[in-house]
């Protein structure tokens, strides 16, 4: 298996190369070059698998074992997973509610940062290592004795966050082998939780770097980072937000599994097996998430159309509901102006770029990464089939993103061909959730379940998409299939939203009610931040270039050493 830019590229990459890459030289991300089918007897061979026997199953397809043996594949698996607080690594539970309308959940969150994004961030982290003492034994080899410090292959990781990829990055990377990670957020825009979980890890190889700005700044500060050739091969750039290709694959093999437990949980009647492909509806922004249940879809996992929940930052429902992908709403499209701050947001700037703060702050984004992924899907589709091979219509396919994502950059917005939005509703629906609807949701679980389910605001975007989904199936063109929603957060990773919510209510209390021991104590813990003044790609150059140095000096308060502290 070979992965190839959305942008185009002669050259093609291994499994490796993509991970330790991350965003391709000319902008767009790496896809494998097929998408490989599930073996003849898939379902009955896996049914009984646990999450890392599937998780080897399906990395097996993409990974050649001439990259990664299986051995060692199945040991990268089990170090990943091995600190996870739930034994199904993701379980899935049934809630039901005193109207019947049960709901399956499956939650993302038994990890060690209680977000979603754990799942994939655990195994990133290792793959890293991995790769670099693989290469760092070869050059050895090749010298014939050890290496110094400055010989040996390093790697610098930069993302962004607008919460959990932050913390579940770092705690991914924390402590690994030749490995430097810098995570960029936006200063006061993340939940207190979640800023904690990032800046009270004082590992010498992670570094907090605070922006003033929005989540999107820090975003197009890293994309700028990737594109700067020079300084991308002076430190060896990786990536972990969801652009690495790595992140998405991890994510597919949760679907698999709760797919099966839902299967072995339902009585197979002739009308229930009918009904037996769930729909997946996934709240998301960065559409990551979702992609993955592409993924899965298309290699033959049974499914209806994905829900997509977004919150009141609606550039994915607009899409499907307009064909266009466009940064800000059009006059009479859901266009807003000014917000006011909401739930850890210090200002109401984020409105003058288009973006508000939301009760469900990890989707306050303008424009979702990986899209770009799907639209190359999409195009591959709409390419003329007759008298051209797959190298051509593949051709054809970056070409098409490469232009759109051109417009996209230049014009903060594309209108796509009536033939892409048809492609994309055969396989998505989507709706757009109220902060107040948010609210109302977190309530309803909490008071209207047999057993009180108290969610996070994420968690509760995805439940009322469902609920849209399955009360109106002419409308968002789905049949009464069940339902299984994603749970991305552990609700005590967001009390304000929980608390206002609940705050009505008597019997709540957040502490004893939500608070796990884990995140007890965090928020008086020491901190270890930069802080940068305005979103400013040279500014953040500095952070690094800075810290770089100061591990070559190796003397802390050295006078040759950049004072880290703001910029």
């Amino acid at each position: 298996m070979k992965y190839f830019s959305t942008r185009g590229a002669d050259t093609l990459l291994t499994f490796e190369e993509a991970v330790l890459t991350g965003l391709a030289p000319n902008g767009g991300l790496y896809i494998p070059q097929t998408i490989p089918n599930l073996p003849e007897n898939w379902q009955e061979d896996w049914k009984l698998y646990s999450f890392n026997e599937l998780s080897h199953a399906i990395l097996s397809l993409y990974i050649s074992p001439s990259e990664i043996s299986s051995e060692d594949l199945r040991a990268l698996i089990d170090r990943s997973y091995s600190g996870f607080r739930h034994p199904d690594v993701t379980p899935t539970k049934k809630v039901e509610r005193k109207d019947g309308k049960d709901v399956w959940v499956l939650e993302l969150w038994h990890g060690p940062t209680f977000a979603f994004k754990d799942v994939a961030l655990q195994l990133l982290g290792n793959l890293f290592e991995f790769f670099l003492k693989r290469k760092n034994k070869r050059l050895e080899k090749s010298k014939g004795s050890a290496l110094t410090e400055v010989e040996k292959e390093k790697i610098t990781v930069v993302g962004a966050t607008s919460g959990d990829t932050g913390s579940a990055a770092i705690y991914g990377l924390r402590g690994k082998e030749n490995v430097s990670i810098f995570i960029l957020h936006p200063k006061d825009r993340v939940s207190p939780i979640q800023e904690a979980q990032m800046t009270t890890i004082t590992d010498a190889n992670v570094h907090n770097v605070a922006v003033k700005g929005t989540f999107d700044d820090c975003q197009d500060i890293v994309k700028a980072l990737f594109s700067d050739t020079a300084f991308n091969a002076t430190h060896k750039l990786g990536a972990v937000n969801s652009i690495n290709w790595a992140r998405i694959l991890a994510q597919t093999v949760y679907y698999f599994l709760s797919y099966f437990y839902v299967i072995r949980a339902t009585p197979q009647t002739p009308s229930m097996r009918h009904h037996s492909a769930p729909q997946f509806v996934v709240p998301t922004g960065n559409f990551g998430d979702v992609l993955a249940g592409y993924y899965a879809k298309k290699m033959g996992l049974p499914m209806t159309q994905l829900g997509i929940g977004t919150n009141e930052n609606d550039i994915l429902a607009r899409f499907w509901k307009t064909g266009r992908y466009e940064k800000v709403a059009s006059v009479g499209e859901g266009a807003t102006g000014a917000t006011d701050p909401v739930m850890g947001s210090s200002d109401g700037q984020q409105a003058t770029t288009g973006v508000k703060a939301t009760h469900s702050p990890a989707m306050d984004i303008l424009v979702s990464s990986n899209f770009e992924r799907l639209l190359w899907y999409l195009a591959f589709d709409a390419t003329p089939k007759e008298g051209a091979d797959d190298a051509k219509r593949t051709k054809d396919a970056c070409s098409m993103v490469d232009a759109w994502m051109g417009n996209m950059k230049s014009n903060g917005k594309v209108t796509l061909p009536v033939e892409i939005l048809e492609f994309a509703r055969k396989d998505f629906v989507a709706d757009r959730i109220s902060d107040e609807e948010t609210l109302e949701t977190i309530k309803s679980y909490y008071s209207e379940c047999t057993t009180a389910y108290i969610v996070d605001p994420h968690t509760a975007v995805g439940l009322a998409a469902a609920s849209h989904f399955h009360q109106k199936p002419r409308t968002y063109t789905t049949q009464h299939h069940q339902q299984i929603v994603l749970s991305t957060a552990h609700p005590a990773k967001f009390s304000e939203a929980v608390t206002l919510a609940l705050s009505g209510d008597a019997t709540f209390n957040f502490e004893r009610d939500v608070m796990p021991n884990e995140l007890k104590g965090l928020l008086e813990k020491e901190r270890k931040v930069i802080d940068v003044e305005k979103p400013d790609v040279e500014l953040v150059k500095k952070v690094i270039e800075g810290v770089a140095e100061e591990t070559r000096v190796k003397s802390g308060s050295s006078s040759e050493v950049a004072a880290l502290g703001s910029f």
